[in-house]
């Protein structure tokens, strides 16, 4: 296990490796690998990204990010102005379905609706994460999948083995209805996620309960 002192200085260097980031106005900490972040950005998208970038640095467990988005001058718009903006990107984006919708308030962007594939989520969000003047979004969409679950437990397994970035032996399986649960240890944060998003890219799942730890 590396020194926590070593950990942070690969996230400082990650940040100050990731473009869309200015490291130099976030300070980084480390307890335990778990990672603390802080300091003031001027978008929710450098937000995002620089604690993306921590979560890739190896021997990281998680990130607490007490980042504040706190928006230039130029970059602040009326709630009015970001709800019409949001829901012509929504529109526009092809991946996603016309039951998600946004309102807005005070900056804060909230999504509502039915999806049937989380991807479907993940898109709607990350559309609305890079508008200007969005201080935050908060994810209400409901998933419900039209297809049935069926051998979910089995097609997911069978994802997992085929994937050369996880280690599927030390990964367990469970399923209740349209429910995932997903046990064991993997080793990285990038390994966990992509676990996580092989199942919910199973038919028929509404919801994956990621229970995989971090062992290095």
């Amino acid at each position: 296990m590396r020194t926590e002192e070593a950990i942070k200085e690969d996230v400082e260097q990650e940040l100050r490796w990731e473009p869309s980031v200015c490291a130099t106005k976030i300070g980084v900490s480390v307890n335990n690998g778990v990672v603390e972040l802080d300091g003031h950005v001027g978008s929710l998208y450098e937000k995002w990204a620089a604690e993306r970038a921590a979560l890739r640095v190896v021997n990281v467990t998680s990130v607490a990010s007490e980042i504040i988005v706190d928006l230039p001058f130029e970059s602040e718009r009326t709630d009015e102005d970001i709800a019409s903006a949001a829901g012509n990107i929504l529109i526009w984006n092809f991946l996603v379905p016309d039951t998600i919708k946004a309102t807005v308030s005070k900056g804060w962007v909230t999504l509502m609706g039915t999806a049937e594939w989380q991807y479907q989520k993940e898109e709607a969000a990350k559309a609305i994460r890079s508008l200007r003047g969005v201080i935050s979004v908060v994810d209400e969409i409901e998933l419900k999948p039209t297809v049935s679950a069926a051998g979910v437990k089995i097609k997911i397994e069978d994802a997992l083995k085929r994937d050369a970035q996880i280690e599927a032996k030390d990964i367990t399986v469970e399923t209740s209805g349209t429910m995932v649960t997903l046990r064991g240890r993997v080793h990285s944060w990038r390994e966990r996620n992509d676990a996580e998003h092989a199942a919910f890219a199973a038919p028929g799942v509404s919801g994956v309960s990621n229970l995989l730890t971090i062992a290095y």
